[in-house]
């Protein structure tokens, strides 16, 4: 019995998403000496997004580098890292920063296995916070995960939960691919930035992995089914909570990796309700709606009676609160997305 009750706390043991994050590191990292951390104040200062925070008191500044503001240098050096063997975690501090290392990333990172004829490999994790909701304007501000999808050769990586964090984390550190692993800055659970009810979540002491391409259905419905992730799974679950009053029943599917996609959680959720709403806080056209709507149409277009989308438009964010709270897709929006589909 007493035994019981020891799993039964660690199981109920809850943590924040960057606590989660960090954990699958540390024993990432203590298994593996090939395994490292670098980029922009993650040493001393434990990652503005608290992405690191503990890891240098453990490990030393050989395993935790701050790094220049250089990401061509320090994006370029993790290539070169994983392909002699190691396994480098290399963090933008903003993803909107990616376009100054697009070439280490585009064309080194994510093509050296191909170009290579498969003679090496570049097992490591790109790290990078996205998002807006907390007025930092156009250039710290944009989520872009549809823009790693839509470039061969990456494996995409999206938790909303502790729990998912942990697991793709270990998952994405042992992946002989490259792996680009983004974190919603809301969904971290900073004191200056407080998170939404439910990222944080209880995480179980022992490592675990979450294959890559398993979407989760957060919530099980029977008239709707609203896909997303990150941020946007929670203010759907909300959504979805205020929706029963109207005697609406949304299900809710989190992607959890855009790469590899798991299509078939969602048109088996679709078959079901025969109603799609797709939300999701990257840009709007060319985006990661319209791919899941052809997706579905490509698949149970005859059981697809409606389809709403919910994005950010394509315009720059916004600075001013007012502006980004109308331009970033809220609770409402996918409210009357959905009753739209009934």
């Amino acid at each position: 019995m007493a035994q019981q009750e020891r799993d039964q706390q660690v199981v109920e043991r809850e943590l924040t998403m960057s606590r989660a994050m960090v954990e699958a590191i540390a024993e990432e990292m203590r298994e593996d000496e090939e395994v490292f951390y670098m980029g922009e104040d993650v040493a001393d200062y434990g990652g503005i997004f608290d992405s690191t925070e503990g890891l240098l008191d453990e490990f030393g500044y050989d395993r935790v580098m701050d790094v220049p503001i250089s990401e061509t240098a320090y994006l370029g050096a993790a290539v070169g890292a994983a392909q002699a063997g190691m396994r480098p975690i290399a963090e933008l501090m903003f993803v909107d920063f990616f376009g100054v290392a697009m070439d280490q990333i585009y064309n080194q990172m994510a093509k050296n296995t191909y170009m290579s004829g498969g003679s090496v490999n570049v097992p490591m994790v790109l790290t990078a916070g996205v998002g807006g909701t907390y007025n930092d304007a156009g250039q710290h501000s944009q989520t872009l995960y549809g823009t790693f999808a839509h470039l061969p050769g990456m494996k995409v990586v999206v938790p909303s939960t502790a729990y998912d964090a942990k697991g793709l984390m270990h998952n994405a550190i042992r992946d002989d691919d490259p792996v680009v692993y983004l974190f919603h800055k809301r969904l971290m659970g900073i004191g200056w930035m407080p998170a939404p009810e439910g990222p944080k979540t209880p995480v179980p002491e022992a490592d675990y992995t979450i294959p890559f391409g398993s979407a989760d259905v957060k919530r099980e419905g029977s008239d709707v089914t609203v896909v997303t992730l990150g941020l946007h799974v929670h203010r759907a679950l909300e959504a979805a909570e205020s929706l029963v009053d109207d005697d609406v029943d949304a299900e809710v599917v989190d992607l959890r990796t855009l790469v590899p996609l798991d299509t078939e959680t969602v048109v088996d959720s679709v078959r079901k309700t025969g109603n799609l709403v797709v939300v999701d806080e990257d840009y709007r056209s060319f985006g990661v709606t319209g791919e899941i709507v052809a997706s579905v149409a490509d698949e149970a277009l005859d059981d697809l009676s409606a389809v709403e989308r919910v994005a950010l438009p394509d315009v720059p964010i916004p600075y001013a609160r007012p502006m980004e709270n109308e331009v970033i897709p809220d609770v409402r929006d996918i409210e009357d997305a959905v009753q739209a589909t009934q």
